[in-house]
């Protein structure tokens, strides 16, 4: 269900007693095997080895691959290997560094990165400075949550973990598999559409009733056995048409629907003028939430005990915490640990590597991601099965978690070109099922 995501630290902790010399010649063996796999006929390549472990590394794999017939040059190799700065490195490369990084990004050859790309931080992800640019990655031993986590995941290219003979380790961080799927509840002979999960929809606005629609279908393809909705009294006949399945109420009797609910989806569509609202159901109420979209619009730390998962995009995340957008994209970890700090509960902040973050844990990142969800009503899409999880008893943790990886594996069987949100909700089933 996880794999480790491994910082500077613990892959030190994870080398110490062990022959640095042997784990050296292991790990240059598996950047040459590599190499020669991706290239099987005998070319030229660049080596930019740094004064490091990295750059022994670096310097090992070269000396295999001249054994394979391959030839060093300086400038218009075939492939450049980029053993520069190694998983220690912090903070922006020096100006002498930052030069080879730059020449390397200039060669137009494919570049393999030795553990991670240089001028990535291993532990986060951040790139500070200079910064190369890898179409693949050998790592040893195991993945490391740079390669993980934007912006680094970006720079790493494919990436290859290579076993270097140690020994697994416990790690804060984690990558989560599909397995996590397994956790989800299904019907059980004795269920009625209330046990089997009821969710309750606040949202839907006029001109963005479709948000609220597309929510509640997406906890229906997630196995909710009951779903409502609670809109504006103008916006009912509309959703009336969008979602037949679905128990249709005002929003003045939101309260008295959520006496059939299991858990709340509160956002989709709602109006950013319902912050009042938003806060009483989530201090009011003992139910399980999510809280997406309009109802993250300025919203405050709150008291309560229920699971609640806040699900922002770096924007929304942005105007929590007083910062920019771009600055989350940079700062991803600390971005989503500050925001858990906040409001002390599940934050699931959304990207190519969804970020999942829990009071006093480590993050689990979802990854394989899926461009075609880059598109309008994919966001409604996951708070709907979030709630829809979460309407079944799990965890606020595992239940974002275990949405984002049905969330992409739906993504996943639509087009690469044209998916739109629906295609996610129509998938569902069929992805869970398999789980």
């Amino acid at each position: 269900m996880l794999e480790p995501l491994y910082t500077s630290d613990e892959m030190k902790a994870a080398e110490a007693g062990h022959d640095v010399p042997t784990l050296m010649e292991r790990a240059g063996r598996a950047v040459a095997d590599e190499a020669l796999h991706r290239f099987p006929r005998p070319g030229t390549f660049a080596l930019y080895a740094g004064k490091g472990a990295n750059g022994g590394d670096g310097t090992i794999a070269a000396r295999l691959l001249q054994e394979h017939g391959w030839k060093p040059v300086d400038d218009g190799a075939d492939l450049v290997i980029d053993a520069l700065l190694g998983t220690g490195i912090r903070g922006e490369p020096r100006a002498e560094a930052a030069a080879l990084i730059e020449r390397i990004n200039a060669s137009g050859a494919p570049v393999l990165a030795v553990d991670i790309p240089s001028g990535v931080d291993s532990s986060t992800g951040e790139v500070a400075g200079a910064a190369v640019r890898a179409d693949f990655t050998v790592t040893m031993h195991g993945r490391k949550v740079g390669l993980a986590v934007g912006p680094g995941r970006f720079r790493a290219g494919d990436v290859i973990v290579a076993d270097i003979g140690l020994e697994p380790r416990q790690t804060r961080h984690a990558l989560v598999t599909r397995d996590i799927l397994r956790l989800v509840p299904g019907k059980r002979e004795p269920d009625n559409k209330y046990s089997a999960g009821s969710v309750l929809v606040v949202g839907g606005a006029r001109g963005t009733t479709g948000a609220a629609a597309l929510s509640a279908r997406a906890a229906f393809r997630a196995d909710a056995g009951y779903v409502a909705v609670a809109a504006p009294a103008e916006a009912l006949p509309t959703l009336e048409t969008l979602v037949v399945e679905a128990v249709k109420r005002p929003l003045e009797a939101v309260f008295e629907a959520a006496e059939r609910a299991s858990a709340l989806a509160l956002g989709p569509g709602l109006g950013r003028d319902k912050k009042t609202l938003v806060r009483r159901l989530l201090e009011e109420t003992e139910l399980p939430a999510v809280v997406d979209a309009d109802a993250l619009y300025e919203l405050e730390p709150f008291e309560r005990e229920a699971p609640t998962v806040l699900t922002p995009h770096s924007g929304e995340l942005a105007r929590l915490l007083g910062e920019t957008s771009a600055w989350v994209d940079a700062h991803r970890l600390e971005g989503l640990q500050r925001a858990v700090e906040r409001f002390r509960c599940v934050v699931l902040l959304k990207g190519a590597d969804t970020l999942v973050g829990a009071p006093g844990e480590g993050v689990w990142v979802v990854g394989d991601n899926v461009p075609a969800l880059a598109t309008a009503g994919t966001g409604d899409v996951l708070t709907g099965i979030v709630a829809a999880f979460l309407s079944k008893g799990m965890t606020a943790r595992e239940a974002a978690a275990a949405a984002a990886v049905a969330h992409r594996l739906a993504a996943a069987r639509g087009p690469a070109r044209g998916l739109v949100a629906t295609d996610v909700i129509d998938a569902l089933p069929g992805c869970i099922a398999q789980s």
